[in-house]
């Protein structure tokens, strides 16, 4: 097939056959670590440059302005596509990197650079079909090695691909790089508001000793008192597994949550994957738990927890805390904090864990009532927006890889 699934409205000419070396003039580099010093100008792209996702990474490694170093200056423009991979996963032989700007980077050893004919074909989508996961394949086939794999230029610029004609190219590219920018805007938003949460935890919570926290809502005074878990939660639950074998304890209607189910830092999402029915419950070690409780893991993965509004049955590697006394959204920052401060604890050899009756009796600092509910307002509602550009960076990623499958033959 000599054409795309997917093309912009009014093309139609058959995509023609072009290889690796006809795509602008390579120059393979060579060894600047003699140049590199913390004094240096040049950003160096090496092979620890490169990352999954195409995208530089920075190692803080800078090179001067040199004799060395002259000739290996990248302009606004160029490719630059590395030709080792010392990965265990191999995912990065053969990925290019799209310069945006001259005479900020230089490329070491491994690496080749590409300076694109500019009149033929388009940087930007020369960069995208590069990286595009089934056309780099092309270069991973053509790899060699064990512990590290490599390619080399002069055979692999012989591979062949399909390429539409210049104005096409722009076109493809102008969109594939939109979605990459679109994609990086939420990702750093994400970044962003992760950093002010983790800020805030640090200063509206007394630290380890102190009674009053270095940031407060405007009205609220005094000292936080410290109280156990076991004196906010009236009651507590534990769980079991009904025998995965039987099928009439399964496909219920009553939500079974394991640790797995948890997603890292996220306190009031969980996946819930599996079910129980009434008999299933009965013939196991679990109980069903009132909504509005918190799922505390207490063996692998201890430190993790999840507020679950609705009734729920858990494995045997959690402690539900219900009927709380303090307002349940700060209850699960607090003690979330709480517990990712005691990570140390160690039962047998090699499971952390935390048995019940050690989670009831840590501490954690409880102000009024209403300052509960501001501070549990306030990071529910970072946590909600924290999630809602992960949720559009990973439909737009979901999106971009679509094309990236689609707008190429």
């Amino acid at each position: 097939m000599n054409t795309p699934k997917i093309r912009f409205k009014g093309y139609t000419d058959a995509w023609e056959q072009r290889k690796l070396g006809d795509f602008g003039e390579a120059t393979g580099g060579t060894s600047i670590e003699s140049e590199f010093s913390e004094d240096g100008i040049y950003k160096v792209i090496n092979i620890g440059s490169y990352s999954e996702d195409s995208t530089y990474r920075d190692q803080g490694i800078r090179a001067i302005d040199s004799e060395k170093t002259k000739n290996r200056v990248l302009n606004a423009g160029d490719l630059t596509m590395i030709l080792n991979d010392k990965t265990a996963s191999g995912n990065i032989i053969g990925r290019a990197l799209l310069i945006e700007e001259s005479g900020v980077y230089v490329y070491n050893q491994r690496t080749e650079r590409i300076e694109i004919y500019k009149d033929k074909y388009d940087a930007a989508y020369i960069y995208e079909m590069l990286n595009a996961p089934e056309i780099r394949d092309k270069i991973i086939k053509q790899s060699q090695g064990n512990t590290q794999i490599y390619v080399n230029w002069s055979a692999i610029s012989q591979t062949e691909y399909l390429v539409p004609k210049f104005e096409e190219q722009c076109r493809i590219g102008e969109f594939l790089q939109k979605l990459g920018t679109l994609i990086t805007l939420h990702q750093r938003k994400c970044d962003s508001l992760n950093a002010v949460k983790k800020y805030m935890l640090q200063k509206m919570f007394p630290k380890q000793g102190e009674s009053v926290p270095e940031i407060r809502f405007k009205g609220f005074t005094g000292a936080w008192e410290q109280r156990k878990i076991g004196d906010i939660a009236r009651n507590t639950y534990g769980g079991g597994t009904p025998k995965t074998s039987v099928e009439e304890y399964w496909n219920g209607n009553i939500p079974w949550i394991q640790s797995s189910n948890l997603k890292e830092n996220e306190l009031f999402s969980v996946d819930i994957q599996k079910r129980i029915t009434e008999t299933g419950l009965h013939k196991s070690a679990t109980q069903l738990v009132p909504g509005n409780s918190i799922a505390v893991v207490s063996h692998v993965g201890v430190g993790k927890l999840v507020f679950m509004p609705m009734e729920y049955t858990t494995s045997q590697d959690f402690i539900s805390l219900s009927d709380l006394k303090t307002e349940p959204k700060f209850t699960c920052y607090a003690l979330h904090r709480r517990l990712q401060q005691d990570l140390h604890i160690v039962q047998g050899s090699a499971i952390k864990g935390i048995t019940k009756d050690d989670l009831l009796i840590k501490e954690i600092n409880v102000p009024r009532f209403e300052e509960q509910e501001k501070i549990g307002s306030y990071f529910y509602s970072l946590d909600n927006l924290i999630a809602l550009h992960q949720r559009k960076c990973d439909n737009l990623k979901e999106l971009k890889k679509f094309m990236l499958q689609n707008m190429f033959p």
